[in-house]
């Protein structure tokens, strides 16, 4: 399952052409027992995640949770501790449900101040070591300040990203997937009707 805001839902971009979307396609070719189910709601922050985290896993049951909010948060001058504070309850939240938390992190442009960027930088890294979570230390790693990667907004990936955000992605989810499939495997709880879901 994907928790995210727009950089998620593919904002501005046509269908099927988001960086989620190219997941599930990279999974049905690749991993055919997974299945990804998109919860992401463009202009989401923590807090919103946070309310909606307990119905999202009852309802779905996901084995892993791709957690990439805050970018929203930080535009919008939130604190650092609140965000940290989300992002947690939303990893606890997780755990409770026995879905595994895969941390996606965000970083604020420059002339947020070099104290404020590397705070909330760090927040990230904090939660990701306290938890030993699997982290992807930004998500829009390798193109973050190339303006011809973003829409005209420069705030929303085109769809030239996409790919390069799922490649930031797909090498930190894929031991997740392994790891998953070795405990079904063992266990025997995982049959072709009974997929891998990432929410």
């Amino acid at each position: 399952m994907v928790l995210g805001d727009s950089l998620s839902t593919g904002y501005g971009l046509p269908p099927e052409s988001g960086w989620v979307s190219l997941l599930k396609q990279q999974l049905k070719t690749q991993s055919p027992d997974h299945e990804v189910v998109n919860i992401s709601i463009s202009g989401e922050i923590t807090l919103g995640g946070r309310k909606r985290i307990e119905q999202a896993l009852n309802t779905h049951q996901p084995d892993i949770v791709i957690v990439a909010l805050g970018g929203n948060d930080g535009l919008q001058g939130k604190s650092i501790r609140s965000i940290y504070d989300n992002l947690e309850a939303i990893i606890l939240a997780c755990k409770q449900y026995n879905a595994a938390p895969l941390l996606a992190g965000m970083q604020l442009p420059p002339n947020y101040g070099i104290t404020h960027t590397r705070k909330f930088r760090e927040i990230y890294l904090r939660l990701a070591r306290h938890y030993q979570l699997p982290l992807v230390p930004f998500l829009l790693e390798g193109f973050g300040d190339q303006r011809e990667y973003f829409l005209a907004d420069g705030i929303h990936p085109n769809a030239q990203a996409q790919q390069k955000i799922l490649e930031n992605v797909w090498p930190v989810l894929t031991p997740l997937l392994e790891s998953l499939q070795t405990e079904h495997a063992t266990t025997g709880t995982a049959t072709e009707t009974d997929p891998v879901t990432i929410q």
